[in-house]
């Protein structure tokens, strides 16, 4: 069976020369939970920005395509399918909020895949429940906490009922409750994951697999709990060994190059 996501020399280089990704090669597996970490301007944003093709900002002709989803290329011919197989949520929940009420946003994305009707109603209330938010449906998204803003835009692209989905730092600015009820969603999707973040706690809880990247490279990648056990490593790269984990005996982790 194809990997949920393959990456196969993925270099990027921004319009104004700064150099963001450098020959990625990656696969992961369908159904696992995947954490990106490294330090800022490692280029774990710009990585996630083109797994729907939202970058490069023309898309590759066909033949010629870096990413994969599900087997098929991300490029020019399949750049509709691969947005509607990767759902992008934004690391600041206003970005991807815009209609007057919790329904009309989780609705929009479904609706103009042809979803109408009582289908589509359905749809919405099933979603909100599956994110904790039943019975939201009539609330103003910027009457809502942080946390409930990222719930409601992780309803609106589960509503899409996407294959993949690609979180970038999902957890910040949010207080414990906000943290705690978000990870014990994530927790339950049983859809591919891969959360760019700097909150390594939520990495060990929740991940099966970590990917260290650096100055757009892979530098790095393991299991979690051997990996940020490194403490070497993690200083190398911006990086510190969680507070979960400074009780356990470091660990090898398995490195690239």
């Amino acid at each position: 069976m194809s990997a949920a996501i393959r990456i196969a020399g993925l270099s990027y280089v921004y319009p104004d020369g700064t150099p963001a990704l450098d020959n990625i090669t990656l696969e992961i597996e369908a159904g696992a939970c995947v954490a990106l970490i490294g330090p800022n301007g490692a280029g774990k944003s710009t990585l996630l920005l083109h797994l729907n093709g939202l970058l490069p900002d023309a898309p590759p002709p066909a033949g010629k395509a870096a990413v994969f989803v599900g087997g098929a290329p991300v490029d020019a011919a399949g750049l509709t399918a691969a947005r509607r197989a990767v759902g992008l949520l934004f690391q600041d929940p206003d970005d991807q909020l815009f209609c007057p009420t919790v329904s009309e946003d989780v609705a929009f994305g479904p609706r103009q895949m042809g979803l109408e009707g009582p289908a589509l109603e359905a749809r919405v209330r099933e979603t909100l429940a599956r994110v904790g938010l039943a019975g939201y449906e009539r609330r103003a998204p910027h009457h809502l906490s942080r946390g409930e803003k990222r719930r409601v835009c992780l309803a609106g692209v589960l509503a899409c009922q996407p294959r993949v989905l690609a979180f970038d730092e999902p957890t910040s600015d949010l207080d414990p409750r906000g943290r705690r009820e978000l990870k014990s969603v994530l927790a339950a999707l049983p859809v591919t994951r891969l959360i760019a973040t700097h909150d390594l706690e939520m990495v060990v809880e929740l991940c099966t697999r970590a990917i260290v990247l650096d100055r757009g490279a892979v530098i790095a990648d393991g299991p979690p709990a051997e990996l940020l056990s490194d403490e070497p490593l993690m200083l190398a790269h911006g990086l510190e060994t969680p507070h979960i984990l400074r009780h356990r005996h470091p660990h090898p982790a398995v490195r690239h190059g």
